[in-house]
């Protein structure tokens, strides 16, 4: 079959296609692209919710003609075969319209009854299209017609405030005619007062030049306030000209920034689009109004000179009409803010004169021309340095400029204060905040950091360029500190600085922290003075050791040090830690020097070792520092306590690294010697003791060593020392000796009556170890030794007391309860407590003494209860207990 699909082409033209055939040309064109067979219809079909139309097709309709060949043929054949395909291309097109009729017809229906539908809705979009038109012609209309009555509504209003305005404007310039009038007179009346005589053509209506001074001052500075309160009103910016804001345009000069507020507030209520300065009349482009603006900045020219020279004059009197004109004309902290620089210039001009050499140098000249010629004040290498002959007439001149500049700086700082008080008692009458809060920076927190940083920078200057100031201010530190307290004190009435001990204000410290550089140089010398007696005292070692004078030296001058910068909570904090350096090296020091061999603390005799000696000059030197220091801390406070403590501390821990070995070893010593008496035989005869009652040889030795500490190692200390020690030997050696008689056994009478001569030797050997010691002088006695001389003296009847007096209270008064009970246990046949746990004499003593009463109770219990049935010791056990019973009644 024929290839039809050339005619299935959308754009298929019959003619075209003929010329083609005949021209022998293909078509279509190359450049046209044949379409696929498949058309919109299905697409169509299948939106309308029809079924598709199926079938097959030719495959003639489903190839695409390239290239037609040239006609060879004869035109009628041509023809003839055309009609055929024409006739063939019906048939097919019958063919298909046959095999698919029912779609067809299904498609007709929905076609026809889509276009029902169409129809209604097209008609309902008309009615809504109509509806929407009558409701813009009701709507808009009243619309245009209210916008033009508001916009007629807006600028009757613009009209109407500019009227006010102006209205207003005329109100402030009378006013202010009245008050430049007014002024006016004043001026007058202070002209003539100064030229002396009147001018009859000007006297209507001035006022008299001495009646103002005297009683109308106050009077004229209220007309410049209302004056000043006046222009402010006329003008929203005081600070620019009029004549400038007039040459600018600036319109708002003269407006209220309040009335473009409300227009623009007005506009936005009845939904203006346009409102505020565009559409705000300015008062200058008013001709009546502009008239008057030169005669408004002339007189505002006036009066703001009058409030400078107010404010200037009123600083003294502290006058407050010109600072509520000046707040008025809204030039206050520009004002407030000159003043001020102008007293910090005057304050740095003084500070610097103060320390200015060179004007010194002239001022001296020309206050002695004959005593003091130019050749003398001009010998050292910079020539605005003294000599030493000129020197004190430097220093005197250098600490009286001082003196005047405190009390300058003293005045100029109550002026301020005062200027603070009263801007922060003025307020704003409108507002209520006051003129002080109106300030970006308080007058005093200039001040008093323009001073801080003047001062700071002009004496670091001083000690850099000037050895005569650093050496004068640094060594006369104290006295320029105490101009500065001065000058505090002078100024805590007016203002709110403290500085005390306990709380120093922010601006005290500023102003004491410039003169930290001459502080530096006072506390290195001051520190250079301690170190130099700590290395004068330990400057020899061992050769010359530190003794009590060197210890006294040193605290004495630390004590001067403290003193002296007492009366400055700040400097006394810095010469204490300075005194805490110096007391860590001299425990350093005396570390290096305290010997700590065996020798240190032997007792051999019959001389000290030199390493004793060593040690007692070195804890004489410790002893006074620490007790001297001690005794000082109690006068400063605990902020300086503190610092200095921990030094104290290390210093005594020196101390007492030499004083208990050497103590224990004494007593140690001591405690050998007294355990000896176990030694002597106790229960000899009557008729082997015929013709012995000396003491006996333990008591000798022991008199003999006591004679000997005395002698040769307490004299090596310091004698405060000494007297501090001996009490407690004399104590602990009765203690001791009292606890080795009660338990020596067995005991004979003739040994109680070898006991009582021991204790009699004892009494004379501790009397002579307390004589020339206590007090330094004679006269010592062992009744000052307490409770322990009581004991001793108690134990001599207790040798000779009767078994049933034992455990009577009254007959052993003075004697501890361990003691009786010890005697008790002698006289019994049961052992003693030691005994039956195998110790020695010596261990069972050294035990009772790191041990409670109690527990030595507990111990003799346990004694008592095993021997509870022994024979012949019930009556002993009896008395055991009662006495028990009575040491722990006691307790």
């Amino acid at each position: 079959m024929a290839d039809h699909s050339v005619f299935a082409i959308p754009e298929f033209d019959a003619s075209e296609y003929a010329n083609a055939v005949l021209s022998g040309e293909p078509y279509p064109p190359p450049s046209t692209a044949i379409p696929s067979p498949v058309t919109g219809s299905s697409t169509e079909a299948h939106v309308l919710g029809q079924p598709q139309m199926q079938g097959s097709r030719p495959r003639s309709m489903l190839s695409t003609l390239s290239v037609l060949e040239p006609a060879r043929e004869d035109i009628s054949v041509a023809i003839s075969k055309l009609d055929l395909g024409i006739e063939d291309a019906s048939k097919q097109i019958k063919a298909l319209v046959t095999a698919h009729h029912e779609d067809l017809l299904l498609y007709s229906s929905n076609t026809r009854h889509w276009s029902g539908l169409l129809a209604s809705v097209r008609q309902g979009l008309d009615d809504v299209e109509l509806s929407i038109h009558q409701l813009r012609r009701k709507i808009r209309l009243p619309y245009e017609s209210l916008q033009m009555q508001v916009t007629r509504l807006q600028r009757i209003h613009y009209a109407n405030n500019a009227l006010r305005r102006i209205g207003r404007f005329f109100v402030l310039e009378k006013r202010l005619e009245t008050l430049a009038e007014e002024l006016a007179r004043y001026e007058l009346g202070a002209s003539w007062t100064s030229e002396g005589e009147r001018d009859p053509s000007r006297d209507a209506g001035a006022i008299d030049g001495k009646r103002l001074s005297a009683e109308s001052h106050e009077e004229k500075g209220r007309v410049i306030t209302k004056a000043a309160l006046t222009i402010t009103e006329l003008g929203t910016f005081p600070a620019v000209s009029f004549e400038v804001a007039a040459d600018l345009g600036a319109g708002a000069l003269l407006d209220d920034g309040s009335d473009i507020e409300d227009d623009q507030r007005d506009a936005c209520q009845y939904g203006a689009t346009t409102a505020g300065r565009f559409n705000h009349v300015p008062l200058c482009s008013v001709n009546i109004v502009a008239a008057y603006i030169p005669f408004i900045s002339d007189t505002r020219a006036k009066v703001t000179k009058e409030v400078e020279a107010m404010v200037i004059q009123g600083l003294t009197a502290l006058a407050t009409s010109s600072l509520q004109a000046a707040y008025n004309l809204q030039m206050l902290p520009q004002l407030v803010a000159g003043l001020m620089k102008d007293l910090t210039d005057a304050a740095e001009r003084r500070i610097r004169n103060a320390f200015d050499l060179l004007s010194m140098s002239k001022e001296i000249i020309a206050k002695e021309p004959h005593q003091v010629s130019q050749s003398q004040l001009y010998k050292s290498r910079v020539r605005t340095e003294p000599t030493s002959v000129t020197a004190p007439q430097f220093a005197a001149a250098l600490w009286a400029r001082l003196e005047s500049l405190i009390e300058q700086m003293s005045g100029c700082c109550v002026k301020v204060y005062t200027l603070e008080k009263v801007l922060n008692l003025k307020r704003d009458p409108a507002t209520g905040v006051s003129f002080l809060d109106s300030l970006e920076n308080k007058p005093s927190s200039t001040f008093w950091a323009s001073l801080g940083m003047t001062l700071e920078k002009c004496c670091w200057d001083a000690a850099k360029s000037s050895t005569f100031l650093q050496q004068t201010l640094s060594s006369g530190y104290l006295r320029l500190l105490r101009l500065f307290h001065e000058f505090f004190a002078s100024i805590a009435l007016h203002t709110d600085t403290v500085y005390t001990e306990s709380h120093q204000s922010p601006e005290t410290v500023v102003v004491l922290r410039a003169l930290s550089t001459f502080e530096g140089i006072y506390l290195s010398r001051s520190l250079t003075r301690l170190n130099e007696a700590v290395s004068q005292a330990f400057l020899a070692g061992t050769r010359v050791p530190p003794n009590a004078n060197d210890g006294i030296a040193i605290a004495r001058l630390i004590t001067n040090e403290l003193d002296s910068a007492r009366f400055d909570p700040l400097l006394v904090r810095a010469v204490a830690k300075n005194v805490a350096t110096t007391l860590d090296n001299v425990a350093t020091k005396a570390d290096a020097l305290i010997s700590t061999e065996r020798s240190a603390v032997s007792l051999l005799g019959p001389l000290a070792t030199p390493q004793q000696v060593l040690n007692g000059q070195v804890a004489s030197c410790l002893y006074y520092s620490y007790t001297k220091l001690s005794t000082l801390m109690e006068d400063h406070p605990q902020t300086i306590s503190a610092l200095i403590q921990p030094g104290i501390n290390k210093i005594l821990t020196r101390y007492d690294c030499v004083i208990d070995p050497l103590l224990a070893a004494i007593r140690n010593e001591i405690a050998a010697v007294i355990s000896r008496i176990h030694r002597v035989d106790l229960q000899k005869s009557a008729d082997s003791m015929a013709g012995m009652t000396g003491p006996s040889l333990y008591m000798k030795d022991l008199a003999d060593k006591l004679d000997f500490v005395k002698t040769s190692i307490l004299s090596n200390f310091a004698q405060e020392i000494a007297r501090s020690w001996i009490p407690g030997i004399v104590k602990y050696v009765i203690r001791t000796f009292v606890l080795h008689a009660s338990i020596a056994s067995p005991l004979t009478e003739v040994g109680k009556l070898q006991l009582t001569t021991d204790m009699t030797e004892l009494e004379f050997a501790l009397s002579a170890f307390l004589i020339d010691n206590l007090q330094g002088k004679r006269g010592g006695s062992l009744e000052s030794i307490g409770e322990e001389y009581k004991m001793l003296r108690a134990m001599r009847p207790l040798l000779f007391l009767e078994n049933s007096h034992l455990g009577s209270s009254e007959r052993t008064a003075g004697l501890p309860p361990l003691v009786v009970l010890h005697h008790i246990l002698v006289r019994s046949p049961i052992p003693l407590p030691h005994t039956l746990h195998g110790w020695q004499e010596t261990e069972y003593v050294r035990w009772i003494e790191d041990h409670s009463p109690q527990e030595a109770y507990s111990l003799i219990e346990s004694s008592l209860n095993q021997w509870q049935h022994e024979s012949g010791a019930g009556e002993y056990i009896q008395l055991a207990w009662i006495v028990l019973r009575h040491a722990k009644g006691e307790r």
